[in-house]
């Protein structure tokens, strides 16, 4: 029960609190049969098909006015996912990662000691660094090619294929070698601004989707050095905006412990949460964060360091009590979760050298270790360091310079053997351990042997009783659902489409895979049912060939029970079918959260984003907006005026929430640069606010100010006297009368963007604030729907709502709360049937991410699986218990 909190999570945070990513398979009725369904659809990650007939046909004469060229900036934003994966979650993080990882770099070459995440309440970020700072000369090649000045600084955020780590000298080591990380990120952000400390002086420069707004200009002096990036992703581009604190907290304190002794500060301020973090003995610490949840079989974690043919390598390992391997590995700080030369390396050197330490010391009887023997219960964080790394592509999940599996697998053969000589307890624990693997392995094959000869288990001879099964024989159409209960199990039967689709009902909890060897897994009669019903083996002998479904659904009902079975099945097909969630044949199914009927029509909608975007597309039929002058904007300007106010929404409310009212800042509106200002300078009581560094530079110089800020030793609090008396009070220094404090306000940035947003539609930042009358007058703007209805408004911001509420006329809205309030025809209708139903499919992305969450929630210590139900209690939505 306690562990419930895991699947009850929202969707949206799925990747996080679920051993594997989810990802959302939906099916179109206008596009698809389910009698014509291409089996190959769902290993695309969608299982709609478009008809041949619905591609329109190919121009005959092509010719050379058919090809298009595209400017670096366009090709970006038309085809984003080419750079940073893709335009959801995913790739919104990766915007992060790509600006953090240039501050690494310059920690990784020695010249920074500290990065700093901002998340600010408008959905922007701040990464800053104390490194040397992007040059801001100016740079003659790009100067030359462009014919106009063009400074360094102004090359790295709009050029691609620009940077410092394609020469040897500037970085010796990089995770960033293509060019394009901190550019794509100009190209992909609504606004950006940039901040360069270095010779003395700040220097900034802004943009707006990629172009320049503002040319390099020289501030204020300082000591530091060191470079600040503030960007806010483009709603344009990105499906969602809205950053996942536990993804960034993650990644954030991962790269503190892969670069020991960089002091690396996250804040949120959405939530007032982060994390400072700083690590002296790096992965030591990552490996004992690793197994915070597990049993460690001798207390040293052993550490292996070195460099070879300019290939540094730091690699740290402990065994548990666990019958999992956990090995996360790293090239230049990047995650390569398909491994690669580094991890063979390391695999191959850890099973030689332990097999020649067993041999030598005649340890082994019986049956002989293999590798995999060998590594379970092991967590190993093998981090190196290659100057010219090879990476499969740009997302750089697997290394593939061939020399380096020599380098790692000398070294862990070399090194380990040293430590075993010098600790014989602790070698011979860890080949013991090896050895009670190779037993237990050879337990569960005459389990199965067994199974096989009693009823041809394994090999889909014989089939569990409770099955119902489908009828087509067409394995790439049949889907197999895994059902809590027989009464929900009843309801699947009576709901189901027999003719492909399959109904196997479980009774209670299954066996935590996870605390238990394959061996006693297999005497679980619920396993051993489903092991028959789908067909291919369990563990090392899984042949998917032999698979008798195409899908395996997991349907539970959303109360703690069912999340509990759900969590339970995962963990069992994660340890004993990894290949079949591997591939993408593991699915969970997602009942919708509403139903809608609007008189004789019925549909469904998964989510309250959803929802609110449905509301407001129905409210805009036949919704016309008039103002008093006579405007009037309906059609396609009715729309962009809705979604240029969606995209200011939130900043304006998070602006109100720092204490700034709308009303009053409007005031400070500057016409000719047709923006709100947003730094704001305070010196004593007195409040002055500015739109650019520049005028901040200009007013302190003109007023003899210096900014508090934290270079400025002499602000500290410190005793003056030359001479201490220690019985004596100490003298405070008082901070001297010039002294002056700037705030900046990121939401206003995104507001201004609005703003030139909607005065292409005619509108200004006055139509946002209501006008205080006397009187009885008419209102200043109204919504007209049909002939008869017209709702006064006295300003743009209650337009949503109004649009919202109009487009909720007439409709029922029906709010689920799972499966088990469902009957069989609500069932077929809303989770059954292809042509409404949506699939959450698993998606094993980080194998090492999925043991450490498993080990965590699955395991046999407590604490760990309490603290994080704390931290996670409050995201849980519409938990049913």
């Amino acid at each position: 029960m306690s562990d419930a909190p895991l699947a009850d999570t929202p969707d949206e945070n799925a990747s996080e609190l679920t051993p594997a990513t989810t990802e959302q398979v939906t099916t179109d009725p206008a596009t698809q049969d389910p009698a014509t369904t291409d089996p190959t659809a769902s290993e695309a990650g969608s299982a709609s098909v478009m008809q041949a007939s619905s591609i329109p046909a190919a121009n005959k004469e092509y010719e050379g006015k058919d090809l298009q060229h595209l400017s670096d900036l366009e090709h970006v934003r038309e085809r984003p996912s080419m750079y940073i994966g893709d335009a959801s979650t995913r790739g919104l993080h990766h915007l992060v990662y790509e600006v953090v990882d240039n501050s690494i770099d310059e920690a990784m070459a020695g010249f920074a000691k500290s990065v700093s995440v901002v998340v600010h309440t408008d959905g922007s970020v701040t990464v800053e660094d104390d490194g040397r700072g992007i040059p801001i000369d100016r740079h003659d090649q790009l100067s030359e090619e462009l014919d106009r000045e063009v400074t360094t600084l102004e090359g790295v955020m709009t050029v691609l294929k620009f940077g410092g780590k394609f020469k040897k000298g500037a970085y010796q080591t990089s995770g960033g070698l293509h060019g394009v990380g901190v550019t794509v990120v100009n190209f992909l952000s609504q606004w950006a601004n940039v901040e360069v400390s270095r010779e003395g002086f700040t220097w900034t420069q802004e943009y707006e989707r990629g172009v320049p707004t503002t040319v390099v200009s020289k501030g204020r002096a300082t000591k530091k050095t060191g470079t600040r990036v503030t960007f806010k992703a483009d709603g344009q581009i990105f499906s969602t905006t809205k950053y996942n604190y536990d993804t960034l907290y993650k990644r954030l304190q991962e790269l503190a412990f892969l670069n020991s002794g960089v002091h690396i500060k996250f804040l949120d301020e959405r939530n007032g949460e982060g994390g400072d973090f700083k690590y002296e003995r790096g992965i030591v610490e990552f490996v004992e964060h690793l197994n915070r949840a597990s049993d460690p079989v001798h207390a040293d974690v052993i550490r292996i360091v070195g460099e070879k043919d300019g290939v540094q390598y730091d690699i740290a390992l402990q065994y548990t009590t666990e019958y999992t391997e956990n090995v996360q590995s790293y090239v230049n700080n990047i995650h390569t979760t398909e491994g690669g030369t580094h991890e063979s390396g390391f695999r191959s050197g850890l099973t030689r050298t332990l097999n020649n330490y067993g041999k030598k010391e005649n340890l082994f009887k019986g049956v002989a270790p293999a590798g995999d023997d060998f590594r379970e219960g092991i967590t190993a964080v093998i981090s190196v360091r290659v100057p010219e790394p090879q990476f499969e592509g740009q997302t750089k999940t697997k290394l593939g310079n061939s020399f380096v599996d020599g380098i790692i697998s000398g070294a862990v053969g070399e090194q380990l053997s040293k430590y075993m000589e010098e600790n014989p307890r602790v070698a011979v624990t860890i080949v013991r351990k090896g050895m009670l693997a190779a037993e237990a392995r050879e337990a569960a094959r005459k389990a199965k042997d067994l199974l096989r000869k009693r009823k041809d288990a394994l090999s889909g001879g014989g089939l569990p009783g409770k099955l119902r099964d489908c009828i087509s024989k067409n394995r790439d159409e049949c889907e197999l659902y895994l059902v809590e209960g027989d009464s929900a199990g009843g309801s699947a039967e009576g709901g189901r489409m027999r003719e492909f689709q399959a109904i196997l009902p479980l009774r209670g909890k299954i066996i935590n895979a996870y605390k238990s060897r394959e061996a006693k897994v297999l005497e679980n009669t619920e396993v051993q049912s489903m092991i028959q019903a789908i067909g291919t083996g369990i563990g090392a002998d899984q042949d998917l060939t032999k698979r008798r479904y195409d899908k395996i659904v997991i349907m539970t009902d959303a109360d703690v029970d069912g999340s509990h079975i759900r969590t339970l099945l995962l963990c069992f097909f994660y340890r004993q079918m990894y290949e079949l969630v591997a591939r993408g044949h593991v699915y969970v199914a997602q009942p919708p959260l509403f139903r809608v009927q609007h008189g004789k029509k019925r549909y469904y909608i998964q989510t309250d984003g959803e929802m609110k975007t449905q509301l407001l597309e129905r409210g805009l039929n036949d919704t016309v907006f008039e103002a008093e002058d006579g405007r009037r904007v309906e059609g396609d300007q009715m729309r962009a005026l809705c979604t240029a106010l969606a995209a200011m929404e939130d900043a304006v409310v998070a602006l109100e929430q720092h204490g700034f009212s709308l009303r009053i800042h409007a005031m400070r509106y500057d016409p000719v640069a047709e923006k709100l200002p947003s730094l704001l300078v305070t010196h004593g009581n007195e409040e002055n606010w500015f739109m650019t560094q520049d005028a901040v530079e200009e007013f302190l110089n003109e007023r003899g100010l210096t900014l508090d800020i934290e270079e400025d030793d002499e602000n500290d609090l410190e005793i003056t006297d030359d001479t201490v008396d220690a019985s004596a009070e100490p003298k405070i220094k008082v901070p001297p009368d010039n002294l002056a404090h700037m705030r900046e306000l990121h939401e206003v940035r995104t507001i201004n963007s609005g703003l030139k947003d909607l005065q292409t539609l005619g509108f200004s930042i006055d139509d946002l604030i209501p006008i205080e009358r006397t009187g009885l007058t008419t209102a200043r703007f109204e919504l007209v729907r049909g002939e008869d209805i017209r709702r006064p408004l006295e300003d743009l911001r209650g337009l949503l709502s109004e649009v919202r509420a109009a487009g909720e006329k007439g409709l029922q809205v029906t709010r689920f709360k799972g499966l088990g309030e469902m009957n069989a025809e609500e069932l077929r209708e809303t989770t059954l049937d292809p042509a409404n139903r949506t699939l959450l499919k698993v998606n094993l992305t980080d194998a090492g991410a999925a043991d450490e969450m498993f080990r965590l929630l699955m395991g046999d210590k407590v604490e760990p699986r309490r603290e994080f139900i704390e931290t996670h209690a409050l995201d849980v939505r519409n938990l049913d218990v």
